[in-house]
C-alpha cells in the first residue's frame, strides 16, 4: 500500500490583493495534502504575467527569493496529484499558453469522462497536444471557442464537459472559477477582512459564499 496522502489536486485563486503571490503560496501550503507531486503559481499585475512551477512540495519549489520575483495582485495556484496524465514536468499546473497576443492559464481538479472523445475530435481538427492531461483538452476548447469574451468562452466550453471538476481560468485581466453541475469537487469563495479582494480555494474559509454548482464565477 502507498503510505503517502492521496487526496487529489488542490487549486487556489486570489483576485485584487497586493499580496497575491504570498497568499497563493500559503493557500497551496494549506492544500498540500491534496497533492505532493508538483505545484505552480501564475500571477498578473494587470499588464505583466509572472509564473513559477516545479516538481515537489510547495516549500521546496517556492523559496523566499522565488516568491519575491512573482509580482501581481491576482493569480491562481495548483498542487498536483495525478489522476489523468503521468507525473512529469510537462504536466505541472497551472497549465499556461500564449494565444492571440495574450496569456491564458488553467488550474484543474477532477476528471473528465469524455476527455478522450474531446481530445480525438480536437486532434482531427488540427490541435496539437503537449501533455497527457485532460486539462489541456479544456484549454484547447477555450482557444477554439467563438465566444467574444473569456466568460462567454468558459460558459460555452462548460456545456461540452462531462465529469466532476473544479476549474480556475486565468488571464492577465481576470480570473474565472467554475464548478461542475454536480458540485462533486470542493470549491468555495470568500472575502478578506476589510473587503477589496476575493479568495477562492478548495478547503475551508471563514464565512464562505453559497455557490450553485454548474455556475461560472467572475472574480
Amino acid at each position: 500500500m502507498n503510505s503517502h496522502p492521496r487526496e487529489g489536486c488542490g487549486i487556489v485563486a486570489v483576485y485584487g490583493h497586493r499580496d497575491a503571490p504570498a497568499l497563493l503560496f500559503h493557500g497551496l501550503f494549506s492544500l498540500q495534502h491534496r497533492g505532493q507531486e508538483s505545484c505552480g503559481i501564475i500571477v498578473s499585475d494587470g499588464e505583466h504575467v509572472f509564473s513559477h512551477r516545479g516538481m515537489g512540495v510547495v516549500a521546496s519549489v517556492f523559496s523566499p527569493g522565488t516568491l519575491e520575483k512573482l509580482k501581481g495582485t491576482s493569480g491562481i495556484g495548483h498542487v498536483r496529484y495525478s489522476t489523468t496524465g503521468g507525473s512529469s514536468e510537462a504536466n505541472i499546473q497551472p497549465f499556461e499558453i500564449s494565444t492571440r497576443g495574450s496569456r491564458l492559464a488553467i488550474a484543474h481538479n477532477g476528471n473528465l469522462v469524455n476527455a478522450a472523445a474531446l481530445r480525438s475530435r480536437l486532434e482531427r481538427s488540427g490541435s496539437i497536444f503537449q501533455t497527457t492531461m485532460d486539462t489541456e483538452v479544456i484549454i484547447h476548447l477555450l482557444v477554439k471557442s467563438r465566444g467574444k469574451t473569456l466568460r462567454e468562452k468558459v460558459c460555452g466550453v462548460m456545456q461540452k464537459l462531462k465529469g466532476a471538476f473544479s476549474l480556475l481560468i486565468f488571464s492577465p485581466e481576470e480570473v474565472i472559477a467554475v464548478k461542475d453541475p454536480w458540485g462533486f469537487r470542493p470549491l468555495c469563495l470568500g472575502r478578506f477582512a476589510g473587503g477589496g479582494a476575493d479568495h477562492l480555494a478548495q478547503g475551508h474559509l471563514q464565512r464562505p459564499s453559497a455557490w450553485t454548482p454548474g455556475v461560472a464565477v467572475h472574480l
